[in-house]
């Protein structure tokens, strides 16, 4: 360890004799020893700290995948949200694109109607009225040859001649009068 030294008496400027001296010598020696603590400390850091680096450098990973994973978690739980929202919204919207277009239709048939216009239901019942006169009329069809085979039958009768009607008088025939 490092040795105190007294303090002379006399406040002398030191001379090269003391700088010679057994104190001088104890300085350099205690000097000494300082310097080479320091060296070991610096080695024994040296050695404990790349160790210590070391081991830093594995937790920053660990560290570093957990929130990698926490990061990547939260990514997907926000991007299920958004879809979901997504979601909502279209079939939302689809909803009130169809109530629009039923609105549109109601307004148009009413148009159309007020115009004379049939509808399709209109049109669909004319269709069954006229696909049932056809059945009726092709039923009385195979009936018919009975009935004109009987026809010719029976002795004909000659029909009256038709009288003629008299003509209409008109606006522009009783102008021209």
């Amino acid at each position: 360890m490092v040795k105190k030294i007294q303090k002379a008496g006399s406040a002398a400027k030191p001379t090269a004799a003391a700088f010679n001296s057994p104190l001088s010598g104890a300085i350099k020696d205690s000097a000494q020893q300082i310097w080479l603590a320091g060296l070991g400390a610096f080695s024994k850091a040296q050695e404990e700290g790349g160790k210590a680096f070391e081991s830093l450098v594995k937790e920053g990973m660990s560290i570093q995948r957990k929130t990698q994973a926490v990061a990547e978690e939260r990514i997907s739980e926000a991007t299920s949200r958004v879809s979901s929202m997504a979601t909502d919204i279209s079939s939302k919207a689809a909803g009130q694109w169809d109530k629009l277009e039923n609105i549109f239709e109601d307004r148009v048939a009413k148009a159309l109607n007020k115009l004379g216009v049939p509808s399709a239901r209109d049109v669909e019942a004319l269709i069954e009225r006229i696909d049932a006169l056809n059945r009726h009329v092709q039923s009385l069809g195979s009936k018919a040859p009975a009935k004109t085979a009987a026809r010719k039958a029976a002795p004909a009768k000659k029909a009256a001649p038709a009288k003629k009607a008299a003509p209409r008088k008109t606006a522009r025939s009783t102008k021209a009068a």
